[in-house]
């Protein structure tokens, strides 16, 4: 029997129930939710989906038919207030992903697909992660590992992600530069790239100007992209970034390495916001998520639209091959 795909819900004040909610009549037969009962049955109740709730504690014990639910946290719809950050909801976002990942490292899931938690909500119940990917790295054991956003029209990994962005200039280095560029090119071949071509984008305007703007370029991306040649990725650049994106949009190559998060979320969300999908490389398990936040402003109004949850779905089976074994 194939395994089915488990989603943590993330944090309760948010979407992540709703949109959740709104692929089931498609994936309830393939998937294991990860997230609280109580809400789930709430939102079912509320928006009429009139699906078949079960509890359950080990995804083997999943019913077809039903929407199961493994429960660690047994919060209620009352405990907090929707659309707000909530200690009590950042703990419980936290205890769905642990859950999560110990079934996928015990092989019991075949991967993980995640719905937003709040960076905030997340802190303040004290947590001390940026988010969803230092979690996973950490429960995990992973050291080497990267942020790489996937969508139809666009793709990219991140040298540096969820910090300041004084220290994303320190952190562009050649070894994370090779680090991140490797764990691409094995992404993308895993998927079905033959040879995958990977841009990497400088940091400075026009990317340096051979210097005159930086020296980053010369001193730690240019030796990286020479180190990822030697090491059989077909790497190019640097390249500069206000022309790097669009050229990979129209195809001229498969991914773009940014330096930081803005460089690579920007051009991303600008030209696919609904269909991208975020993918933690490296990892012993496969991860990927929707590439939005939590919504709290649109959160309980049963607006939000399930998109990238889905495109998640098909892109965590694509890189494991799992459509390959169903068909």
């Amino acid at each position: 029997m194939v395994k089915r795909l488990g989603i943590s819900m993330g944090d309760a004040a948010g979407i992540g129930s709703e949109i959740i909610l709104k692929i089931m009549e498609e994936y309830r037969d393939d998937v294991v939710v990860y997230g609280s009962y109580d809400v789930m049955d709430h939102y079912n109740e509320v928006f009429a989906y009139g699906y078949k709730l079960k509890r359950i504690s080990d995804p083997e014990d999943a019913v077809m038919g039903m929407v199961n639910i493994i429960d660690k946290s047994g919060l209620k719809y009352g405990d907090f207030e929707v659309g707000k950050v909530s200690p009590i909801c950042g703990r419980n976002a936290f205890l769905y992903l642990e859950a999560a990942i110990v079934d996928a490292m015990d092989k019991k899931i075949r991967a993980i697909v995640t719905c937003p938690l709040n960076k905030e909500a997340l802190r303040s119940a004290g947590y001390d992660y940026d988010g969803h990917t230092e979690i996973l790295s950490t429960l995990t054991g992973t050291k080497k590992y990267g942020m790489l956003l996937w969508s139809e029209k666009l793709k990219t990994i991140h040298v540096s992600t969820h910090v300041s962005l004084a220290e994303a200039i320190r952190r562009v280095k050649k070894e994370r530069i090779v680090e991140v560029g490797l764990l691409a090119d094995e992404v993308l071949r895993n998927a079905g790239y033959q040879d995958p071509r990977i841009a990497v984008a400088g940091l400075n305007p026009h990317a340096g100007e051979n210097g005159l703007f930086g020296e980053k370029e010369i001193k730690e991306i240019l030796p990286a992209i020479k180190e990822l040649r030697k090491k059989g990725v077909n790497a190019c650049g640097p390249i500069p970034p206000d022309t790097v994106f669009l050229k990979c949009y129209k195809g001229e190559y498969d991914l773009v390495v940014a330096m930081y998060h803005d460089q690579g979320h920007i051009p991303l969300k600008l030209m696919d916001f609904d269909g991208g999908v975020n993918i933690t490389c490296g990892l012993p398990i496969i991860r990927t998520s929707v590439d939005h936040g939590t919504a709290f402003d649109i959160a309980g109004k049963n607006v939000a639209r399930p998109d990238s949850l889905i495109r998640a779905i098909k892109v965590a089976d694509m890189i494991s091959g799992f459509p390959k074994e169903k068909s």
